[in-house]
């Protein structure tokens, strides 16, 4: 496939291979753009952004709307694309592909209600006679960069807000999965965008990313992916606007009182969905140890149950990682967990880029399984004693995106959603959960910023001051 740069489908004299990680096979190549082709993109952006902000809120949603229309009537194949360079189940690649359109409309009607407000400058000494009021504008050029592990969900909450907003956007998609990236630009631009209004470059993003971050013609960053790419981001942006979704290792409680069935069933999607491979995947489970071993005794059989297999059989629950060489690290780290003391309760092993769901118990909070970002198809349990311990454990992160506690007391589910240190917080339910409307977003070193459209489209904007004078002359 070809980059989407300047207003044209562009090739480049170095083409990347796209492999699919279940079965090794090249599926598509793309262009490693050059320096010339990211100044064109940059340049190209920065008229383009121009002609974005002059659209009426009713154009740009008539647009979007066309597109989301467009996707709508392309699900399947951008499914089955995700699914291939992903290595995805192609039920949860058609569960993500299925969200797009719907996440686009909602983008699409919250740019179009774009509000400022007015301001009592008269209530200042020598106002008198003055009128001051707000509005919200575009930033101007975002640029989006994207990962590979959701690269049709995660584009769309960046490019959606920031088209909706009125920006002109360049899209760097992860390298690993920049096809999917490039069918939804396509059709968004078919929806009748302004020239440039979208662009999608690709190649390798330790060239491409430092030269778009830096360039004084970008106004907005919005980043997911890891902490320490983040934190590069950051040294090289200057003064712009940032959103970063960085890395996490999400804590789940489990108290004396919870439904044990309810736990292991959460646990057996929340942990192993795309492989572990979601910021918000359960990693840290932290359980009381009235019912430790229960808990573990009712997990086993939920995740020995994962069907696992080719990324493109109906029945598969789980496939690859995105490369073996992912997968040889989870490998790693478990083994590092086991000869440190933890035992391996299912799972284990490991087939090329396939790692087995996998249950670690007795995982101390030192461990790398634990206190780092697994990203991975393993839980590590450990047990507490109390309240108190668990949620001490689960603030002593780096991290703070996502948590949960399942327990019957509400008294201690809402002492630990005020006390634990996360953007979010889920009771009698794992961290992975999202509905696309909300705030979404971490403390700590899982970033800065809000997505979900409403927020989005205000991180995608600015706030302009207006004062007429002279209205009593």
């Amino acid at each position: 496939m070809k980059m989407y740069v300047a207003g044209q489908w562009a090739d480049s004299p170095t083409m990347v291979p796209v492999k699919a990680p279940y079965s090794g096979e090249v599926i598509d190549s793309v262009p490693a753009a050059t320096e010339q082709q990211i100044e064109q993109a940059l340049a190209a952006a920065e008229k383009a952004a121009v002609a974005m902000a002059r659209l009426t809120a009713y154009e740009r949603n008539q647009i979007l709307n066309r597109a989301a229309d467009l996707i709508t009537a392309n699900v399947e194949d951008l499914a089955r694309t995700v699914s291939l360079e992903v290595g995805k189940p192609l039920g949860e690649a058609r569960g993500e592909a299925g969200r797009i359109a719907d996440l686009l409309r909602l983008a699409a009607f919250e740019g179009s209600q774009l509000r400022g407000e007015s301001l009592p400058v008269d209530a200042q000494v020598g106002a008198k006679g003055k009128l001051g009021f707000t509005l919200r504008v575009p930033c101007g050029v975002v640029v989006a960069i994207t990962p590979f592990n959701y690269p049709l969900l995660l584009v769309m909450h960046k490019i959606g807000p920031a088209l909706a907003a009125g920006n002109a956007v360049i899209l760097k998609p992860a390298n690993q999965t920049p096809l999917s990236a490039l069918k939804l630009t396509k059709l968004i631009v078919e929806a009748g965008l302004p020239e440039n209004g979208l662009q999608c470059i690709t190649g390798s993003g330790a060239k491409i990313g430092p030269a778009l971050c830096a360039d004084p013609r970008v106004r907005k960053i919005s980043f997911t992916g890891s902490t320490d790419v983040g934190e590069q981001i950051t040294r090289v942006a200057g003064v712009k606007k940032l959103s970063l979704e960085l890395g996490s290792n999400c804590p789940v409680i489990v108290m004396p009182d919870a439904d044990l069935g309810q736990v292991a069933s959460a646990l057996a999607a929340g942990g192993y969905v795309n492989a572990g491979q979601v910021c918000i995947s359960a990693q840290r489970v932290l359980v009381h140890r009235k019912v430790y071993g229960d808990f573990l005794d009712a997990l086993k059989p939920s995740v020995e149950a994962i069907k696992v297999g080719d990324p493109l059989a109906e029945d598969t629950k789980l496939s690859a990682m995105i490369s073996e060489k992912e997968a040889i690290r989870v490998g790693t780290w478990i083994d590092e967990a086991v000869q440190g003391g933890a035992r391996i309760v299912t799972g284990g092993q490991r087939n090329g880029a396939v790692y087995a769901p996998t249950i670690v118990a007795d995982v101390k909070p030192s461990m790398r399984i634990s206190c780092d970002e697994l990203f991975g198809p393993a839980v590590a349990v450990t047990p507490v004693e109390t309240i108190d311990e668990a949620i001490a454990l689960a603030n002593d992160s780096k991290y703070g995106l996502g948590a949960g506690v399942f327990t019957r007391d509400v008294n201690q589910a809402m002492r630990f959603a005020r006390e634990v240190q996360t953007g979010m917080v889920m009771v009698n339910w794992t961290p992975l959960w999202r509905a696309d409307l909300m705030p979404y977003g971490g403390f700590k070193g899982s970033g800065i910023g809000k997505e979900g459209p409403r927020y989005a489209v205000e991180e995608m904007t600015e706030i302009k001051t207006i004062v007429l004078h002279g209205l009593d002359a």
